[in-house]
């Protein structure tokens, strides 16, 4: 794959009376050793620590009032048992080794519990071509539903499970287009590829429910049945929907505000970047800050800003390969709706936790448990959707957007109708959201040399100028993914500076650069393994 220059990027402009310079250095001053950071996400703040601990000094600047990137915990309430919703990552995958890591660092280890997902509570709901039903009494509608769309009727029983259980998931999950790839693909492909295997033993609950996640771990080669981009969107399908998934008590926000106080250099918020100068010699960041335009000539910095945000800045000095591969990794909108009730309604119809594949434009509706006091009332992610139909929630305004929710969700729970249910409601659309411009990166329908190189590319540093984020790493749109690239660009930047002695007010704890991690088992109780989407 070739890349060339983008027509995206942009002059500097010049310089007016209202710019303010910081930081030249003149001939024979000693260099300055500060990493400049942009981006105060997690990839930006575990970068900040480690760098620190290993005697680097550091500077974050971020564009917005808050800190955190796409960790985002909204509170509704001032007290500490206000009921919460995680409008931005929410889980951790028991196999994502840095978030564990960092877990531990940070000492919540023991704030773990298991996060339930979609199939994980059978009295949750499913909408299916007529109406909504409870997901134990699914399996005979799914399968006939199945069967309908079929050019023969000589499948197995047990082959129409797994085409109902696979369509049910990638309905809920995937985007529309991907939606159609996969009911192509059973017509095609995968029931008659499953058709050869003994698939009696992922049949579970006498025949109601598939083993999905068991069959694809038996068999791998079944994923290569699957077309592009379904093939590549399999790993993230099968991860959402993992039993062995995490959530911290408390809210993943914790990550942030703990990780934040262990910062010894300042964290400037409202520090907005609008270009960047990679010169030989040191980067210049034009910033906009207090209604200024101001000019930071740094000795390295490190850019953690998504490659969304990037492309619509002014970049000068950047190879052709660079500006081909900021313009072309590709983001996909996400957008969550939560509304905080009086009570958790749904327990009373048995439904503790997981999600509902609710269909329409809420897609995904979530039962989060609750952590603090009930009388606080309880919040229902009612909405949880990505691509066209995140897209198409994200453009509407909040208003309109509430409404359309309790108007699409109203037939599985009428409760919500009911007076003073609804106390508050909070939503983002990251699509629009101007720090981010996306949900997240993803490499759906590329093959692994292609999206390894992406990688590669994406990571790659521009002179003093270099790069970190989920978008620059090999596990897109999770917290492990920003994590790991972070690392990366620490050492990186390590590496390249002149032999010096580290600054020993810096130095702290051992750096996580290459520290073993302990596997940990989900569990509902708190877990105390020491071992950190």
């Amino acid at each position: 794959m070739k890349y060339r220059r983008s027509p995206t990027a942009m002059p500097v402009p010049p310089r007016t009376p209202h710019t303010h310079t910081v930081g030249p250095r003149t001939s024979g001053e000693r260099p300055d050793r500060t990493v400049v950071i942009l981006g105060a996400g997690i990839a930006g703040l575990a970068a900040a620590y480690e760098l620190e601990r290993l005697g680097v000094p550091v500077e974050v600047l971020e564009g917005s009032r808050r800190i955190g990137g796409r960790i985002s915990t909204f509170r509704f309430g001032d007290s500490a048992d206000a009921p919460f919703a995680e409008l931005g990552a929410m889980r951790i995958p028991a196999g994502h080794s840095n978030t564990l890591r960092y877990v531990a660092q940070l000492g919540l280890t023991d704030e773990l519990r298991s996060f339930h997902s979609l199939l994980a509570d059978k009295n949750a709901f499913l909408r299916t071509a007529e109406s909504y039903v409870r997901l134990r009494d699914a399996a005979r509608q799914l399968t006939a539903e199945i069967a309908e769309g079929l050019s023969q009727d000589t499948y197995r029983p047990e082959s129409l499970m797994f085409g109902a259980w696979l369509t049910l998931v990638v309905d809920a999950i995937a985007p529309p287009d991907q939606r159609q790839d996969l009911r192509q693909d059973l017509r095609t492909r995968l029931l008659d590829y499953v058709e050869r295997l003994n698939l009696a033993p992922f049949v579970r609950d006498d025949g109601n429910a598939f083993d999905l996640h068991g069959l694809f771990a038996a068999h791998p080669s079944l994923r290569e049945a699957c077309r592009d981009p379904l093939r590549g969107f399999l790993d993230d399908i099968l991860m959402e929907t993992s039993t062995e998934l995490f959530r911290l008590r408390g809210g993943m926000d914790q990550l942030v505000r703990r990780l934040a106080r262990r910062i010894h250099g300042p964290i400037r918020r409202q520090h907005e970047v609008v270009g960047i100068e990679s010169r030989p010699d040191e980067v210049v960041v034009h910033l906009r800050a207090e209604g200024r335009h101001v000019v930071r000539r740094c000795g390295q910095v490190l850019c953690t800003l998504p490659f969304s945000v990037l492309r619509g800045l002014r970049l000068t000095g950047f190879s052709d390969d660079k500006l081909q591969i900021i313009h072309d990794v590709r983001y996909v909108p996400a957008t969550k709706v939560a509304l905080h009730c009086r009570e958790a309604f749904w327990q009373r119809e048995g439904i503790n936790g997981g999600a509902s594949s609710s269909g329409g434009r809420v897609r995904q509706t979530y039962y989060p448990p609750i952590d603090g006091d009930p009388a606080f009332g309880a919040v229902l992610l009612a909405s949880y959707s990505v691509g066209e139909d995140a897209e198409l929630l994200g453009r509407m305004s909040a208003a309109a957007r509430y409404a359309a929710v309790l108007a699409d969700l109203a037939p599985m729970h009428p409760q919500l109708l009911r007076p003073g249910m609804v106390l508050n409601a909070k939503s983002l659309a990251w699509g629009q959201y101007p720090w981010s411009h996306g949900g997240c990166s993803v490499h759906w329908g590329m093959d692994p040399a292609a999206a390894e190189e992406q990688r590669m590319l994406a990571q790659q540093p521009q002179g003093r100028l270099y790069f970190a984020g989920e978008h620059c790493s090999s596990r897109p749109a999770w917290i492990d993914g920003a994590l790991e690239s972070a690392l990366d660009a620490v050492s990186r930047i390590v590496m390249q500076m002149p032999a010096a002695l580290p600054d020993p007010a810096l130095m702290r704890e051992p750096s996580l650069l290459a520290e073993p991690v302990s596997p940990v088992e989900p569990d509902a109780a708190p877990i105390c393994t020491e071992i950190v989407g």
